[in-house]
């Protein structure tokens, strides 16, 4: 295996994942300057996770039919074209428009990364160049809070997006020297229909959340736009049924450990979702705190899912999918609650101390609900599947933001003044008891469901595999 393959990929995933997490910090800054509310920049965060969700399925084809090395250059360059025009972006329509670009680019950056790594490496060498490709999973959401600070506070937010110019320029320019050119498979016709319902469903109830309460628009706009997206997805599930090969296969829901695992994470990376959009704007306009300081409270978050790492086999091995996936939703949403009683007199270790132990259960939840989806998958499904679970999770995410927003707007709304602390305390108890919602469908678990990869209740114990997946 040549090591600079998987070191390419992982630089380009680490910009990705990177610059999903840093523009959080700034919101307050890039809604000043674009003259919005904060709230209102709940569409730049909703609108790359739908265009994740919507050009993340077509990935695999798009490889196949265009050439896995060609697909990963274009998408380097789109995602930095969108990065220029998020830096230049003079009003919230171009810049929601440029983080959609963004989108469409980090689509296909992840799952083609994934699968040029799958195609030009040796199996006896992939456990080694998989763990490179996992590097800017983990690193990428810690770096990115403290980095976007620091360059909102003592530069501009501009930077944020710009500094993704010579690192993707030197991806591109590494990928063209030292990327093999892979054969191309013949590619299965593409359902075009699908992906079209899809793309409209996802962002027709994704943006419809997200503007219904907006003031410069109608509420109107936003009840017909979200209806406009569950038809598109009733419509789908008529279609998905009498096509052979449809986009998102539907037939994997009979899986009880696939369908359980789906339903339980909707409704926790709703939860997730919301989190990176309430947190910052509480410790900014809330709390007082400058940029900076609010990344370098934040960030601790990633670290407690790192260390969740290394315990969380053992731990599904020792106690099953069903009992460590409950209490994981169980303690997310009690540490949740506790944010309620955060106050700009709170002292920050504490903050943190609770954000790390919350980046713990949560990264827990992941590792063990990515593995429970996939252990009762046959082989031959493993592709659908992951497209099936990207697109949920990235429609998950996006609805928390909208979510939590619409929760902030309404509470403003009937006490008619501007954010305060209280708001945000209200918004955090909604979202923890939408964290536990996700326990209802694990109740219906059998106490050995997926024991086969978790090793639990079987004479010799195997080890739990995590699954990869865009960053949380």
């Amino acid at each position: 295996m040549n090591p600079v393959v998987p070191l390419i990929m992982a630089v380009a995933l680490f910009m990705e994942n990177m610059d999903s997490t840093v523009i959080s910090t700034a919101l307050p800054a890039i809604a000043a300057d674009l003259n919005v509310g904060p709230i209102t920049l709940k569409l730049a965060l909703t609108t790359y996770m739908v265009a994740l969700a919507i050009f993340i399925p077509v990935s695999g084809w798009m490889a196949d039919r265009f050439g896995a090395k060609r697909v990963f250059r274009a998408a380097i360059l789109v995602f930095l074209l969108g990065s220029v025009f998020c830096a230049f972006s003079g009003n919230l329509v171009e810049f929601v428009l440029s983080r959609f670009l963004q989108g469409m680019g980090g689509a296909m950056m992840t799952p083609v990364g994934r699968l040029v790594i799958l195609r030009t490496t040796d199996r006896s060498q992939l456990v080694r160049a998989m763990a490179l490709l996992t590097i800017p999973a983990l690193v990428g959401p810690m770096a990115g809070p403290p980095l976007g600070g620091f360059i909102t506070t003592y530069f501009t937010w501009h930077w944020i997006f710009l500094i993704n110019v010579p690192i993707g320029i030197i991806g591109y320019v590494m990928s063209g020297i030292f990327l093999p050119v892979i054969k191309d498979e013949p590619p299965a016709n593409l359902d075009w229909m699908g992906f079209f319902l899809v793309a409209t469903a996802a962002s027709g109830i994704v943006f419809g959340l997200s503007v219904v309460s907006l003031p410069a628009l109608p509420p109107a706009t936003g009840i017909v736009t979200t209806a406009i997206g569950i038809a598109a997805a009733l419509w789908y599930l008529h279609h998905a049924k009498r096509r052979e090969n449809p986009l998102l296969n539907l037939k994997l829901f009979r899986t009880e450990t696939f369908r359980y695992a789906i339903s339980a994470s909707i409704f926790f990376r709703m939860a997730t979702g919301a989190f990176p959009f309430l947190m910052p704007l509480m410790l900014q306009l809330g709390f007082g705190l400058n940029p900076f300081e609010s990344g370098m409270i934040t960030f601790v978050g990633a670290i407690g899912a790192l260390a969740t790492k290394f315990m969380a086999p053992r731990v599904y091995t020792a106690f099953g999918f069903r009992r460590v996936l409950i209490s994981a939703s169980l303690g997310a949403a009690a540490l949740t609650v506790t944010f309620v009683f955060f106050e700009a007199t709170t002292p920050h270790l504490i903050i943190i101390a609770i954000l790390f132990v919350t980046g713990l259960c949560r990264s827990f939840f992941f590792t063990g609900v990515n593995a429970l989806g996939y252990a009762d998958i046959e082989t031959r499904q493993a592709s659908q599947a992951t497209a099936t679970t990207s697109m949920f999770q990235q429609v998950s995410l996006a609805l928390g933001v909208a979510f939590a927003a619409t929760i902030l707007e309404l509470t403003g709304w009937i006490t008619g003044g501007s954010l305060t602390v209280q708001h945000f305390h209200i918004a955090f108890l909604v979202v923890a008891g939408i964290s536990i919602v996700s326990i209802i469908p694990l109740l219906r678990l059998k106490p050995d469901a997926g024991a086969a990869v978790s090793g639990h209740m079987q004479p010799t114990p195997t080890v739990v595999q995590e699954r990869s997946e865009p960053a949380e």
